[in-house]
């Protein structure tokens, strides 16, 4: 397993980075299960894992509270995502203000067993609270031990220099990560996130790099879509497998090409995917989210696979650089409202 600098936090985690949204009722509901996975996965050379608090209504922290017993704490980095909607989404337990940041960094310690956070992440932009008040609260927290670093998600590139000025000048800590989809078929962020991230020293921890399972080899011509593998997944993206979707479509011919390339290097699909997101010298680490044993298999395979000049050429041929299939995939609806209707029409 390769390690890496997480931007200028002062450590290093590995290329794969374990995901754990898919611990708990949103995906595995057998937490004996979930515990073996993450062993395995740690085991492996794993030690980097990323959580949320609104993972199953803090279910998934608790799952790698109960895992990382018996001495494993102290070897992982353990990155929180806060922000997310939390179970019934009380309007006072999302965002990014002071009272919900120290709010919820208690309920994430408990939850995990922990007394710090290596990385704690707003998880969505909060476009109510000044950035000021969030880095400020943030900066508070590593003062008072709470946590070691900081970062963002979904972040647009003008965000994050923006949230860099502001700290050199009130004199806060910065923000070191930013976590983003990045895969074969969402390839945005090479235009600027990327470029913005690497000229700030930031680390990235790409997040979705099967594109939410269309690069997990399932979906090729010919084969019958099934969709997500839980109801939980399936209320909350209906219709992300429709075939009717045009989208959908260009989306299955792409990754149909993409497993054509794959078979031709002697690789898996999978292998192929997460080979490709963590060759971007920008980025630090792919998180992949298995929620069985069969899938952590297919990420580690991809462990130490190389991709030469002429399988990145084809790559580009099917989906060139800074281009995201469906645009749909940017989370641009929660990072970039500026690009929602009713901000851009006038």
């Amino acid at each position: 397993m390769e390690y890496r600098p997480l931007g200028r936090t002062g450590v290093s985690v590995s290329q794969l980075c374990l995901g754990a949204m898919m611990f708990g009722a949103f995906g595995n509901r057998d937490h004996d299960d979930a515990i073996t996975i993450i062993h395995k996965a740690l085991d492996a050379g794993i030690n980097f894992i990323d959580t949320a608090d609104g993972y199953s209504a803090g279910e998934s922290e608790e799952i790698l509270g109960k895992a990382l017993t018996g001495g494993r704490r102290d070897s992982t980095v353990l990155a929180v995502k806060t922000g997310v909607p939390f179970g019934d989404a009380n309007p006072h337990f999302v965002g990014a203000g002071r009272r919900w940041l120290t709010e919820a960094v208690e309920g994430s310690l408990r939850r995990l067993r922990t007394d710090w956070i290596d990385l704690y992440q707003v998880g969505v932009p909060d476009p109510d609270t000044d950035i000021d008040e969030t880095l400020g609260a943030l900066t508070d927290l590593v003062r008072a031990g709470k946590i070691r670093s900081f970062g963002a998600s979904k972040v647009p590139a003008s965000q994050i220099v923006a949230a860099q000025w502001t700290a050199e000048r009130r004199g806060h800590g910065r923000f070191r990560t930013e976590q983003p989809p990045y895969s074969l078929l969402t390839r945005a962020i090479e235009y600027d996130l990327l470029p913005a991230c690497h000229r700030h020293g930031m680390g990235v921890m790409a997040y979705s790099p099967l594109a939410g399972g269309w690069l997990s080899g399932r979906y090729r011509k010919g084969r019958e879509a099934s969709g997500p593998g839980s109801a939980a997944r399936t209320r909350r993206f209906p219709g992300a497998f429709d075939a009717a979707n045009p989208a959908n479509a260009a989306k299955l011919d792409a990754a149909d090409a993409l497993g054509a390339l794959a078979g031709e290097a002697g690789l898996t699909l999978i292998q192929l995917a997460v080979a490709f997101v963590v060759r971007h010298p920008a980025v630090t680490s792919a998180i992949i989210g298995p929620r069985t044993m069969e899938h952590l298999d297919g990420y580690l395979a991809a462990d130490g696979i190389d991709l030469s000049a002429g399988v990145l050429d084809r790559i580009d041929e099917i989906v060139p650089p800074g281009v995201t299939i469906n645009v749909a995939d940017n989370m641009w609806d929660i990072g970039t409202r500026a690009l929602d209707a009713a901000s851009r029409r006038r």
